[in-house]
């Protein structure tokens, strides 16, 4: 199954052919589902506190979407993290492509990147995407992996959100041999030479981020 989860970011930035996407559900986070609405999409899920929302939004939201998860603004969770625990809850085999979630504030914008790196969303960080109009996202735990590249993206990119050990870099512009990564560190501005790359790890979990200017 896949699914679209929206959050509230400048619709502008959004990948330019996401909505002609064959995706089985559409999840709208606070007011992400009023987007998905303005784009005629039926909206299977909508999380958060609304605070975004006039009231007329709000109830249009409320008539529209087929179920709702609210939620207090003082939480401890953000309203992304709701979204993607409710989906994974229900869906565990569900591929995720989370859109609207760059390009405002760090603060959220790191929240949402780090989410493949907590407890319980790293059984599933395989299956998260974060894609805008310049940029994909995706996670690798520890192993060796094959990264395809994407048409119209030039530049790859290798975080380590968590120390890494052994990184290897290979098949790409640059690469590197059984290096320690001792803290968070982003290989930025590498390029593929074909139309894969290959990456191996011993431990630690690594964001792939393919990108464009």
């Amino acid at each position: 199954m896949n699914i679209l989860l929206v959050a509230g970011g400048d619709p502008k930035l959004w990948p330019a052919d996401i909505m002609a996407k064959p995706f089985d559900l559409f999840v709208g986070i606070d007011r992400g589902a009023l987007f998905l609405l303005e784009e005629n999409k039926e909206v299977a899920l909508a999380v958060g506190d609304f605070d975004s929302l006039s009231k007329k939004e709000h109830d249009l939201v409320g008539q529209k979407a087929q179920e709702i998860l609210s939620a207090i603004a003082e939480k401890d969770d953000t309203d992304t993290q709701l979204a993607l625990a409710s989906i994974f809850a229900k869906y565990p085999l569900a591929q995720v492509t989370l859109i609207g979630a760059t390009g405002g504030r760090l603060d959220h914008l790191l929240a949402n990147i780090w989410l493949g790196v907590e407890p319980r969303f790293t059984p599933f960080m395989q299956q998260i995407t974060i894609r805008d109009n310049k940029n994909c996202l995706s996670y690798l735990p520890a192993g060796k992996h094959r990264v395809k590249k994407i048409p119209g993206l030039k530049y790859l990119a290798y975080c380590c959100l968590t120390p890494v050990s052994k990184l290897t870099l290979t098949k790409s512009k640059y690469t590197l041999d059984q290096v320690e990564v001792l803290q968070p560190t982003s290989y930025a501005s590498n390029e593929f030479i074909g139309q894969e790359a290959e990456i191996s790890f011993a431990s630690g979990i690594v964001a792939v981020i393919q990108s464009r200017d």
